[in-house]
């Protein structure tokens, strides 16, 4: 396949837009902080996992557009990975602040259209908070889904604000208190979805395999990878792994 920084797919036309944050599932580019206490290659499965449940839990919502905003090293094999019916977008500049702000200049830019950007590694949260989230954009210009440790795993506009994600605190404790202060000096009402949590390090690895283990439809696929590596997840959850 030719390098190319976006691949075409037939569009929906819908006036919803759901555009995930992704990787390449990459040895050592990936959940970087579960790798010192977990083999490379299982970590990079776990992502991959993670990924292909996010999508189906995408493709599960009805009369919305999927995209992938990924770096435009990595379009090709999300493009594959991905398949039908997922436009793959390379993202202007480098990291995750340059990758939102491409999703908005992208999608939302010169359209009438209701775009959240969602990241990769929350398969398992329940449909219905992301149909409230769209339907919370038909009232407020901004969403945002918070996380229990101060950052957000969607956030989610109807036109493009180039400086929303400006600055530092990506990625960090402060990371939605800042995004609230932009919204606030971009005067921009802002409307929430249900706090969650993505799985970053050993205890949100933790939780993610007591909540599959009673209900692994949520995210089958990481479901059969936690079933897999559960002696090291037990190992975990006692305190006698690494992480």
């Amino acid at each position: 396949m030719e390098s190319s920084s976006e691949t075409v797919v037939p569009s929906r036309h819908s006036d919803r837009v759901l555009v995930i944050m992704a990787k390449a599932p990459r040895p050592g580019a990936v959940k970087t902080r579960l790798i010192p206490s977990l083999p490379l290659q299982a970590v990079t499965t776990f992502y991959r996992c993670l990924l292909g449940d996010t999508l189906a839990l995408a493709r599960s919502l009805g009369a919305v557009e999927i995209a992938i905003m990924c770096p435009d090293s990595d379009v090709n094999e999300l493009a594959r990975l991905a398949g039908h019916g997922a436009r793959v977008v390379a993202q202007k500049g480098e990291g995750l602040a340059a990758g939102l702000t491409s999703v908005f200049a992208h999608f939302a830019e010169g359209h009438q259209r209701r775009v959240i950007a969602f990241n990769s590694d929350s398969p398992h949260l329940p449909r219905s908070v992301l149909e409230e989230a769209f339907e919370s954009l038909a009232a407020h210009d901004a969403v945002v889904g918070p996380t229990y440790d101060g950052g957000y795993y969607l956030v989610g506009a109807k036109a493009s604000h180039p400086t929303l994600f400006a600055g530092d605190g990506m990625g960090t404790s402060s990371a939605l208190e800042s995004l609230l202060s932009r919204a606030r000096v971009l005067e921009l009402s802002v409307g929430f979805a249900d706090p969650f949590y993505d799985i970053d390090v050993a205890d949100d690895l933790i939780r993610l395999a007591a909540e599959l283990h009673g209900a692994p439809a949520r995210a089958p696929r990481t479901a059969v990878w936690l079933k897999q590596w559960g002696d090291a997840v037990t190992q975990l959850r006692t305190g006698t792994g690494n992480l």
